[in-house]
């Protein structure tokens, strides 16, 4: 048997292999990536370490799909399931970017942190809009939405092997061999030819909008590695010619401690595809869809950590560093950063009691923490980084109102629960902190 993780693992490689073939600039990227992380490494020796093993941020990825109706992104989380992937998170990506980005995404992800460090590989997974009348119109709308109801996106072997999958926790050798292979070439550019006209029609209103819906089948759209020093990175692929987006998204750079995701991307490329025309003719073009994404992670975020995020994000650095926590003690303390916790002290026998605040047990060498990672995405970087590598902002009509989508919407339609990503932080977090006060907490006798 091929448990579920192993499935994932294998999964990612191969997906990583056959968009490196696609796309061979990411191949470049990884290179570097690569590179970057062995000099960090070397440099910080195990603090480079702190948010992850080198093992781990070398074989991480995130992958990103988009379909266009919830019948496609139900058959998505089905296959992501045999991978032990659950979906995580809501982004509305309509009203994020200027640029016009009819999507809702989840992103799909190992949820327990033994998962986590098994395999991180997540997908970003968008689905179209059709219903938001500011970008679509009855008559498109109507269109859109039959084309997207004749086309199959997943073959039915690949689903029943998934489904089998997620019963049985896994698949034995050849069955595995068999849904990885389906599942690798869903996700392949495919050869068919574009149809000109309907793709121009759309890709009138969204360059998103026709990537999803103006061809026959899905493909990624990028492949994301982790990178330890995000900005270094950026510099050297410049250096190598490779035009990159004219900014890194997230938190700025500075002094304090990395938190939540920052991101950033090489220009998407002009791949060569062949289109249908309205003469009935098949010619020869380009097609600007596909990018090279790189990421660098950092601590995951509370709540009220993300308020003071939001809030301090769009301002000067200089706003940003008088205002957020310079250090790892105060984002904890101060409820801002999600860390584990650890007992240092054994069970004191003397009838003293540790403090009762995080502070003082933090301050008193009671405890030691360690960062949570943040394992999910921002809607404004990702809004950002689809904006940066568009030529074309698309249409919006904002006289009309915005169709509803929230996490309960996308919950319905994937059929599965999306869980809320600041719960699984938080769950994680305090299994830690009271397993911890448990080992500290004085017996009965010296109670006594």
């Amino acid at each position: 048997m091929v448990p579920a993780w192993r499935l994932r693992a294998a999964f990612a490689r191969r997906l990583s292999t056959m968009y490196g073939t696609e796309v061979p600039a990411y191949t470049t990227l990884v290179e570097v990536a690569g590179k970057v992380n062995d000099d960090v490494l070397r440099k910080g020796g195990e603090s480079a370490q702190r948010l992850g093993s080198i093992e781990r941020v070398t074989a991480e990825r995130h992958g990103a799909i988009r379909v266009g109706t919830p019948r496609e992104l139900r058959q998505a989380a089905q296959v992501f399931a045999a991978l032990g992937m659950e979906p995580v998170g809501f982004y509305d990506l309509r009203d994020a970017a200027a640029s016009a980005v009819p999507v809702v995404s989840t992103a799909f992800r190992p949820v327990l942190p033994e998962e986590l460090d098994r395999n991180p590989f997540r997908v970003f997974t968008s689905m179209l809009t059709p219903a938001d009348r500011r970008f679509f119109d009855a008559d498109l709308r109507e269109r859109l939405e039959a084309f997207l109801a004749r086309r199959e996106l997943f073959p039915p072997q690949l689903l029943e092997l998934a489904a089998l999958a997620e019963r049985e926790g896994g698949l034995d050798e050849e069955r595995a061999e068999r849904f990885l292979g389906l599942a690798v070439g869903a996700f392949e550019l495919s050869p068919e030819p574009v149809d000109r006209a309907w793709y121009s029609e759309l890709e009138k209103v969204s360059a998103v909008a026709a990537d999803i819906g103006g061809v026959g089948s899905t493909h990624i759209n990028h492949l994301t590695p982790r990178v330890l020093d995000i900005d270094d990175l950026y510099r050297r692929m410049e250096d190598r010619g490779i035009t990159m987006i004219d900014r890194i998204q997230g938190p700025p750079r500075w002094d304090g401690p990395d938190v939540l995701l920052r991101q950033t991307s090489f220009r998407a490329l002009a791949e060569p595809r062949t289109f249908r025309e309205p003469d009935g003719t098949v010619s020869t073009g380009a097609l600007r869809v596909r990018f090279g994404e790189v990421e660098a992670r950092g601590i995951a975020l509370t709540r009220k950590g993300r308020e003071l995020y939001d809030r301090l994000v769009e301002g000067p650095v200089e706003e940003w560093a008088a205002a957020f926590p310079r250090t790892e003690r105060r984002l904890a303390v101060e409820g801002v950063g999600f860390f584990t916790y650890e007992a240092v002290r054994e069970r004191p026998r003397d009838g003293r009691r540790p403090p009762g605040d995080l502070a003082g047990l933090l301050d008193g060498g009671w405890l030691s923490a360690r960062p949570i990672v943040y394992e999910d995405f921002l809607p404004r970087s990702a809004a950002g980084i689809f904006q940066s590598n568009l030529t074309d902002p698309g249409a919006r009509d904002s006289a009309q109102a915005g169709a509803h989508y929230d996490q309960h919407g996308l919950s319905e339609a994937i059929e599965r629960p999306v869980h809320d990503p600041f719960d699984l932080y938080a769950a994680q977090q305090d299994v830690s902190l009271g397993r911890a006060r448990q080992i500290l907490a004085p017996t009965e006798e010296s109670d006594a």
